[in-house]
């Protein structure tokens, strides 16, 4: 994550330091701090962003410049006042023990910003332990919205993120990294009623996609979202469940696809998603049907990702690593049964990256275009904002609806490029490495993963 700093402050600093007298800056205004400007208050331990919510602060999903989420840090003195971009003169600030809007030039809306460590900052009362904070989370429920001021720690711990993303030039194509490159993804590729039944009847005549497996890759899909069922002909690509699926087709076809194509097209990557509901001795003996599924299966695991961060494409390309398999199914499950997916090569998928919540309504009607975690829930935490210390999770970015209505597909498609950049890539503090969309034929999903791919976050 890139900062931007004061540069006066930094000439005075670095004046200082010749001078006989040294005089520090104080704490508040540190060059450490991010300059002047709009960010998003986005906490650490949710990736839920500060909203002013008639008042109270609360902490909702992301969701741009269209629910109070954005505000302006400037310097106040010896510290400094977030102002909310929306209503002037009124600045997030407290009272008693209550994140509220205040007025800014109160005693009540002044912070002292002070880093945290891996870009990530405290605001602190001036004069008192206290900390605007994520209030402790009930057991077996949800973090409680309203924001609080409390004590230190790590629910006090909050990401200052830039309306205005940072972002530079893509490194060249030998240099780029797997996480710095977005691909185009089929939401529910099996799905297109071209290469075999994939619902019950009914359901069939509305498909996610309009276009076979083989096609979908001659026109550069790169990534596939795939559900599998168990029935007594192994793992089959089915939509909920395979009764009264006429002409379903196996889990192994469609990879065996991918990898002849992969062995037809030398320089290029897949990725395949499972919506997995089978077991893993199931899915095994599925994959060991691949003819060459070996030759070119990418295993992250064992490669040193989580120390070094992804590779290089071009070192992906060389060494024959051009297929990574997704299961979506729990490690701890898998456990339990004795066999875990990733000792055959299927990596869990929550392990390796983040995913937005998957439907932005109903297919007719109203939208829901803010951008916030698949994961996140009374029983599992994980925030977009994910990250460790050498690795960054990739980020599959969901833009589709319950149901695939043509029409409307169309139209999300054309407005692709805007949520991914607006919402969801400061949501996830990263760019969406894939973008997943129903009927990728329609609008222009393909020309959205070009501009992704001119830049890094």
């Amino acid at each position: 994550m890139l900062r931007t700093h004061h540069p006066l402050l930094a000439i005075i600093a670095a004046g200082a330091a010749l001078a006989t007298v040294f005089i520090a800056p104080s704490p508040a205004l540190s060059a450490e701090v991010p300059g002047a400007g709009a960010y998003y208050v986005q906490s650490v331990t949710t990736g839920l962003n500060a909203v002013d919510s008639g008042g109270a602060v609360v902490q909702r999903n992301p969701k741009g410049n269209e629910d109070h989420q954005q505000w302006t840090l400037r310097p106040s003195g010896t510290s400094y006042v977030l102002e909310s971009t929306d209503t002037a003169g009124s600045c997030l600030g407290r009272i008693g023990n209550q994140a509220r809007t205040v007025a800014c030039a109160g005693a009540d809306a002044a912070w002292e910003v002070r880093p945290a460590g891996a870009d990530q900052y405290t605001l602190k009362v001036p004069g008192a332990d206290r900390y605007l904070t994520v209030a402790a989370k009930p057991s077996g429920a949800n973090y409680p919205a309203q924001l609080v001021v409390g004590p230190a720690g790590g629910l006090a711990a909050w990401y200052l993120t830039p309306v205005a993303s940072p972002a530079g030039p893509i490194p060249s194509p030998d240099q780029r990294t797997l996480d710095q490159v977005t691909f185009l993804t089929a939401h529910n590729a099996y799905a297109n009623g071209v290469d075999g039944g994939f619902a019950p009847p009914f359901v069939n005549l509305v498909p996610n996609q309009s276009r076979g497996i083989n096609q979908q890759l001659t026109d550069g899909v790169r990534g596939f979202m795939m559900d599998i069922h168990k029935t007594s002909d192994g793992a089959i690509l089915c939509h909920n469940s395979c009764t009264l699926v006429s002409r379903p087709v196996a889990l192994w076809v469609d990879v065996q696809r991918m990898v002849d194509f992969l062995k037809q097209n030398p320089g290029e990557f897949i990725t395949v998603f499972l919506e997995d509901y089978v077991d893993p001795g199931v899915l095994r003996s599925e994959l060991a049907r691949v003819n060459g599924l070996s030759d070119v299966l990418y295993r992250p695991d064992r490669t040193g990702v989580r120390a070094n961060g992804w590779p290089r494409m071009a070192d992906l390309i060389a060494d024959n690593d051009r297929l990574l398999l997704f299961t979506d199914h729990s490690r701890s499950a898998d456990q339990a049964a004795g066999l875990t997916r990733d000792s055959f090569g299927v990596m869990y998928q929550r392990e390796w990256t983040v995913e937005n919540y998957w439907s932005m309504g109903s297919g007719v009607g109203s939208s829901d275009w803010s951008c916030y975690s698949r994961w996140y829930d009374a029983a599992t935490n994980i925030p977009l904002t994910r990250t460790e210390p050498s690795f960054r999770p990739l980020f599959v970015m969901n833009h589709f609806r319950d149901a695939a209505i043509t029409s409307t597909a169309a139209t999300d498609n054309t407005k692709l490029t805007d949520r991914a950049q607006r919402f969801c890539q400061p949501a996830a503090r990263k760019k969406p490495n894939f973008l997943a969309v129903d009927r990728y034929d329609l609008g222009s999903a393909s020309s959205a993963v070009t501009t992704l791919n001119t830049y890094t976050y």
